[in-house]
C-alpha cells in the first residue's frame, strides 16, 4: 500500500504575486522542499477550462485527472509519465487550508498536449480556445522558463538575483567616468528624424527634440541588460539649475558610465544594428515591426511625443 504524500507548507509566494504571462495570471508557490507548484484552479482558468476539482477516470489506471487534461481526445497525446504526475497532485497547506498543486515544470508539457491535439484536428468548440491559450502560454515560456517565472513571482531567488545583478553592473558600469566620445553617429539621428517626419538640419544636429532622447533610451539603453540603465540614472544626476530647456536634463551622457571592455562594445553594436533597421524601413510603423522582430520586444515605440525628458545619449 502506497504511503500518503506528505502535506507541505508554503515557503515562498503569496496570492498577491502570481506568474504573469501576457494578460494571464497563474498562482504559484515554492514549498518547503523547494518544489515549485502551480494551483490547479489557476491553470484551469488560464487554459479557459471549466471550474471544479479533479475528475475520477478509469482509463490507463489514472485517477483524479485535473480538468485541464480530462478531455478524452487528449488521451493519445498524454505520455505515461505526464499522466501519472497529473493524476497525483501535490498536497500542501495554503491560505484556505489543504489544497492541491501540480509541479510547475508540467505546464509546458500540458500546453504541448493541447497543441498536438489541435494539430491532429481532434478538438472542437471550446477546446480550440484552450489550445489557443496553450499557444499563448508556450510563446511566453519560450523567452523565460517556468522555473524562473515561479522563482521571480515567489521571491525564492531574490538574493541570487541581487547577486547576479551586481555582477552584471560590475561588468557594465565603469568605476570612473569615461571621457566624452561620439557614440551615436549622425546617421542614427538622421534616420530617426526621417522616419518620424522631423526636419534634420544643422540646428537639429546640435539641439535635438527631447523626445529624440526618450526614443534613444527605448531603442538603445533599454536593450542593455536589465538594471544597467537604472544604475546609470542613479549616478547621472539631473541639473537643478539652468535654462528652461536644460533644467531637469542629465548632466552627463549616459554612455560615459559604461565600461570600455563590455558596456561600450555592446552599446556600439546596438547603435549599429538599430541604425541599419531604421535605414531599411520606409516608415516608422515598419521600423517598429522590424525592431520588435529583431529584439523580441512588443511594439511600444509608437507613443505620443511626450513622456520622459532629459535623456542624454
Amino acid at each position: 500500500m502506497d504511503e500518503p504524500q506528505k502535506v507541505q507548507k508554503i515557503a515562498y509566494g503569496s496570492e498577491d504575486h502570481p506568474i504573469h504571462i501576457g494578460d494571464l495570471e497563474i498562482q504559484c508557490y515554492v514549498l518547503e522542499d523547494g518544489t515549485r507548484v502551480l494551483t490547479q484552479a489557476s491553470v484551469n482558468k488560464a487554459l479557459a477550462r471549466p471550474e471544479g476539482g479533479s475528475k475520477d477516470v478509469d482509463t490507463d489506471g489514472s485517477r483524479n485527472l485535473p480538468r485541464f487534461l480530462e478531455l478524452k481526445p487528449l488521451r493519445p497525446f498524454i505520455s505515461a509519465g505526464l499522466l501519472a504526475r497529473a493524476s497525483s497532485p501535490i498536497p500542501y497547506i495554503g491560505k484556505g487550508g489543504r489544497t492541491n498543486g501540480i509541479p510547475a515544470i508540467m505546464l509546458p508539457e500540458i500546453c504541448d498536449v493541447w497543441l498536438q491535439a489541435r494539430d491532429a484536428n481532434v478538438l472542437k468548440g471550446k477546446a480550440l480556445e484552450t489550445a489557443r491559450m496553450a499557444e499563448i502560454i508556450m510563446r511566453g515560456l519560450a523567452h523565460v522558463g517556468i522555473i524562473a517565472l515561479v522563482d521571480e513571482a515567489t521571491g525564492y531567488q531574490e538574493v541570487r538575483e541581487k547577486e547576479e545583478l551586481q555582477l552584471i553592473l560590475s561588468k557594465y558600469i565603469a568605476k570612473e567616468l569615461l571621457p566624452w566620445t561620439m557614440r551615436f553617429p549622425h546617421e542614427f539621428y538622421q534616420e530617426m528624424f526621417r522616419l518620424k517626419g522631423w526636419e534634420y538640419n544643422a540646428q537639429s544636429r546640435r539641439k535635438r527634440p527631447k523626445f529624440a532622447g526618450y526614443l534613444t533610451k527605448k531603442l538603445i539603453y533599454d536593450q542593455l541588460p536589465e538594471g544597467v540603465i537604472d544604475e546609470i540614472k542613479k549616478q547621472n544626476v539631473k541639473r537643478t539649475e539652468g535654462t528652461a530647456t536644460s533644467k531637469g536634463t542629465y548632466e552627463k551622457h549616459h554612455h560615459r558610465y559604461l565600461t570600455k571592455e563590455i558596456g561600450i562594445p555592446h552599446l556600439d553594436k546596438l547603435v549599429a544594428s538599430v541604425t541599419t533597421l531604421m535605414r531599411i524601413s520606409p516608415n516608422w510603423r515598419k521600423f517598429e515591426e522590424n525592431f520588435a522582430r529583431a529584439f523580441g520586444v512588443q511594439r511600444m515605440l509608437d507613443l505620443p511625443e511626450t513622456g520622459e525628458t532629459g535623456e542624454v545619449a
